[in-house]
């Protein structure tokens, strides 16, 4: 009964004590703050240190530790000393500090299982200290040691069962609690350490905010510091930094003692800036040489003042980024002999590898002001097997060496961040070249590919037959995707999956490449997209992480015949056969939209099958080893076909020996044979109607409408210009029957049914739409034959209903235009693999020239304007801007922003590319001219202009009256 008693005790006070919100009390009579009603609403040592202070932290700790000692010696008041009961006790702390307390009660288990057991604690923080310093990662040492806490009890307890079933349970109750609770460890100056190790706090001294050698948490830092931090960590020259968190006292930076040999330099890592959505160039202030503790107070002040600056709050609101916070990043200051700024890529031509170099000696600010003109090069990095060269283009004060460096420098942090094009600022001191930023450029985001596109949905593309694809392709790669993610592909538009560029299909790799983040898979993905490198094998933890989605994905995929069948013969062939007897010209324009629908419904299933049976057809083949001469694809309605009219041109050449290709089919009709021949012909068309030469455009005309390519294709076939499928057809007759319908061959059948399902559906789809042309036609609607193809679905059913007036009355108008624009899409041939931005240059004939009177400056900012020049030679008196205004600016600094956005185009007479000013212009989609020397002087107000920001031309009006 006693040791009844004893375990009613443990099971009901240790729960109680665990529960008790000593933390929070502790905080509240001190700071008169709220632990459950900020930050995460955790109540937790990492929350005390965050929001109250070194001390409250400390007298958090501490109370925790206490805690899970009393738990300990709870325990023993009623059994033997080093009894598993001592660690049931810790389980049901740990239960009461989780359900009541808002923590996850590592501290608590830390200090009591030192009590309970001080060897394997000393082994386990041994073996953790190491595991840190080596991998740099809490997260997986947090893990680990989880994993290595049962593992030291059993090697060191052989045989004693039910203490190591007690301490796993123990570690997996932790487990299960670390991926429910956040992780306050992420809000402050304390993330570097982890709650099993509170004791730090005492020896930091001069850490009492981060460093850069810590891993750093943009979400709570910034992207610059962040982006800094790891960068440090791969082993690049970074100057050595801290950082001051938004909520950290700036008194906590008192051990640094900057000085006139040891300046430091000042400046801003706000949440949101540096980031893929938004670069925030110049908005925010950027203190040098800070050489005493007085300077230091004020440019810290400085800084996180200029988060408020009435500009950088404007900026923020034209890019729609949210107000979060700014925290600082204090460096040491490099005396620059040469400085400047790099980008992994052109962003005015995007074409090529080449790396664009901006640099002058001295400071980098003069390259980034956009009040100096910097010197500019262009590198190519080459690649081989055995070695790297360089080749440059350009010249000036800057040592070529130096220069090489800087583009071998580039492309490799390049490289490290998968493929995205980066933004390097850098500087030499004569013995280092230092990376002092690092950043995406925003205006090259996201980065589209046509490595998948171009066979999925090749050629140019009509705007009907986009606006009914891209959502039945994002849809269902949504509903896959989600699938595999759950909770995690919350706040994912999948609507982003694709889009059109040059009317071309262009697959979002940038987007991809986050579902692979978040799916766990290897970081190389993007890169596989976007230049065919191989693949990584994911980690086991990543995999682990995933793996009830991709047992859900698994599951679809096993059952993928299965659910074909079904809704193959319950769904897909009693609707075909209904539709295909319908009399569509006999339908009225509803009636008409509402086979459309019908047909539209179904494709959503289809689409489904289309997308997930070639895949697991390419997985199964791969993961099989099959080759591809082994697989036999006649179920496929493409092969079928011309093995059908392969057959039936070998019989027409038996009867026709002799036969003039221009004519077969007027000698088969010649004779009976022939005109059998020619019936099986009319046969094979009505079989394979449907097809067309682009299985997946609803543009193309089929086989029924135009069959003209499929008699080319006989009679090439007759002339002996047969298509190489013999080889195929040998190797199946050599096959057994039960190898040839093997795991991989099922699959690639499935693929050839619901290929067949696809395009029939398809060739449904665009009969209906052809229907309804015609009565538009008819009612003069339409004025062409194919204008259809020209408008949106949605424009479409607008149309049917008669309800948008201003459509009808601009219709004419609106189809010529996208038609023009589709005729001069088609005429590009040299159409780029890799798109970068939402708004890439387009290839554009040389304008017409207005006269000879020609500036010409640095292309900064891709596009073209006409407007009226409006002069500023400073921002007193800001007239009237709108965008028939081209401003006229001596230099572009960040104070210029807040103008540029509601401007048609920019001329400076100073300034790179590279520039902030440049870099906004970019952001805004403003056409910019760098560099047109006297352009203030020689240009009035008033005078008409026209600038070509790809070509760096400001082209004079012969219209030189002002305003």
């Amino acid at each position: 009964m006693f040791d009844l008693w004893g375990a009613l005790v443990i099971l009901i006070a240790c729960p109680l004590l665990g529960g008790l919100p000593l933390i929070g009390w502790i905080t509240s009579a001190l700071t008169q703050k709220q632990l459950s009603q900020i930050g995460t609403g955790n109540v937790s040592v990492s929350a005390a240190f965050y929001h109250g202070g070194t001390f409250v932290g400390i007298l958090a700790v501490l109370s925790e530790a206490l805690k899970g000692i009393a738990a300990v010696l709870l325990s023993r008041a009623f059994f033997p000393v080093g009894s598993p009961w001592e660690l049931i006790a810790l389980i049901a702390l740990v239960i009461g500090r989780y359900w009541m307390g808002k923590g996850a009660g590592t501290t608590n288990v830390v200090w009591g299982f030192l009590i309970h057991d001080p060897l394997v604690s000393g082994f386990t923080l041994f073996f953790a200290a190491i595991s840190f310093l080596i991998l740099r990662s809490r997260q997986i040492v947090k893990f680990g040691v989880l994993i290595l806490l049962p593992l030291f009890v059993t090697f060191l307890h052989v045989g004693d069962i039910p203490r190591m079933m007690a301490v796993t349970a123990l570690a997996g109750l932790l487990g299960w609690i670390y991926t429910r609770i956040p992780d306050d460890m992420n809000l402050s100056a304390q993330e570097a350490q982890t709650e099993s190790q509170p004791m730090l706090e005492f020896l930091r001294g001069d850490r009492a905010i981060l460093s850069l050698d810590d891993e750093l948490d943009a979400a709570i830092v910034g992207e610059k510091a962040a982006t800094l931090s790891q960068i440090k960590r791969w082993g690049y020259p970074v100057p050595k930094g801290w950082v001051l968190g938004p909520s950290d006292d700036p008194a906590s930076t008192e051990f640094l003692q900057p000085s006139e040999l040891s300046p430091l330099v000042v400046r801003s890592s706000a949440i949101g800036e540096d980031s893929e959505q938004a670069s925030a160039a110049g908005q925010y202030e950027t203190v040098l040489n800070v050489t005493s503790q007085q300077e230091l107070q004020e440019a810290i002040a400085q800084v996180q003042a200029s988060y408020n600056h009435p500009s950088a709050v404007q900026y923020r609101r034209d890019r729609g980024s949210n107000d979060t916070a700014m925290a600082v990043l204090i460096q040491q200051q490099v005396q620059s002999v040469y400085s400047g700024v790099a980008f992994s890529r052109d962003p005015i031509t995007q074409q090529g590898d080449a790396i664009v170099i901006e640099a002058l000696p001295g400071s980098p600010t003069q390259v980034v002001s956009g009040k100096v003109t910097p010197e500019q090069y262009r590198a190519f990095v080459v690649e081989t097997e055995n070695f790297s060269s360089v080749q440059l283009e350009g010249q000036g004060r800057i040592p070529q060496a130096l220069i090489k460096q800087v583009a071998y420098l580039t492309r490799r942090l390049e490289k490290r961040y998968h493929g995205i094009p980066q933004d390097i600022e850098w500087s030499y001191d004569g013995q280092t070249l230092w990376v002092l930023q690092a950043r995406p450029i925003t205006t090259l985001l996201p980065i589209w590919t046509r490595k998948i596109a171009a066979e999925v949905i090749p050629g140019v593309i009509h705007p009907l037959t986009w606006s009914i694809n891209r959502p039945l392709t994002c849809g269902v790669w949504g509903e896959i995707f989600t699938l595999v993610l759950g909770d995690r592909a919350l706040g994912l538009d999948f609507n982003q999956t694709a889009t059109l560029h040059y009317s071309r299909a262009y697959f979002n790799a940038s987007f991809l490449g986050e579902i692979f983040r978040r799916m766990g898979l290897p970081p190389e993905s993007l890169e596989f997209l976007t230049r065919g490198a191989k693949m990584s094998k994911p980690s086991l933890e990543s995999t682990w992480e995933n793996l009830p989605g991709l047992t859900r994905l698994l599951r679809r995929e096993l059952n993928l015949d299965q659910d074909f069948k079904q809704d193959y013969h319950k769904r897909f062939i009693p609707e075909l056969s209904q539709l295909a007897q319908e009399d569509i010209d006999a339908l009225d324009a509803s009636k008409l939209l509402a086979r459309i629908d019908l047909i539209l419904e179904l494709l959503h299933r289809g689409t489904y099958y289309s997308i997930l049976a070639p895949l697991s057809a390419a997985l199964r083949q791969a993961i099989f080893r099959v080759k591809d001469g082994k697989i036999d694809n006649s179920v496929s309605p493409e092969v079928g076909a011309l093995r059908s009219l392969s057959a039936l041109a070998a019989d027409a050449k038996q009867i026709l020996v002799k036969f003039e290709p221009g004519k077969v089919f007027e000698e088969l009709a010649q004779t009976p044979e022939g005109q059998k021949i020619l019936q099986q012909f009319d046969e094979l068309l009505q079989d394979y109607g449907y097809l067309s030469e682009v299985g997946t455009d609803i543009s193309v005309p089929t086989w029924r409408e135009n069959p003209q390519p499929v008699k080319q294709m006989f009679v090439q076939l007759m002339q002996g210009n047969e298509p190489q499928t013999g080889a195929v057809d040998q190797i199946n007759l050599v096959l057994p029957k039960k190898q040839k319908r093997s795991f991989v061959q099922r699959r690639v059948d499935l693929k050839g049914r619901v290929t067949e399902i696809y395009s029939r559906l398809l060739a449904e789809l665009r009969w209906s739409f052809v229907a309804l042309e015609k009565i538009w036609l008819k009612s003069g609607l339409l004025k062409e034959t194919g204008d259809i193809f020209f408008l949106e679905f949605d424009e479409v059913r607008r149309l049917i209903a008669g309800s948008d007036s201003k459509l009808i009355d601009k219709l004419a108008k609106l189809v010529e235009s996208r038609r023009s624009q589709f005729v001069q899409d088609s005429e590009f041939n040299q159409i780029p693999l890799l798109v970068y931005g939402n708004t890439p240059p387009h290839p554009l004939a040389p304008s017409a020239i207005y006269s000879d009177q020609i500036l010409q400056g640095i292309p900064a900012s891709h596009g073209q304007a006409e407007g009226r020049v409006k002069v500023l030679r400073n921002l007193q008196d800001i007239p009237e801007i709108d965008r028939e205004t081209i401003l006229v600016v001596p230099y572009t600094d960040s104070g210029w922003a807040p103008f540029l956005v509601r401007a048609g185009g920019l001329i400076a007479e100073a300034g790179g590319r590279l520039s902030h000013g440049a870099i906004v212009a970019r952001e805004y989609g403003i056409p910019a001219v760098m560099d047109v020397r006297g352009a203030t002087w020689l240009l009035q107000d008033g005078q008409r202009v026209r600038i070509d920001g790809s070509r760096g031309i400001v082209e004079l009006s012969n219209d030189l009256r002002p305003e």
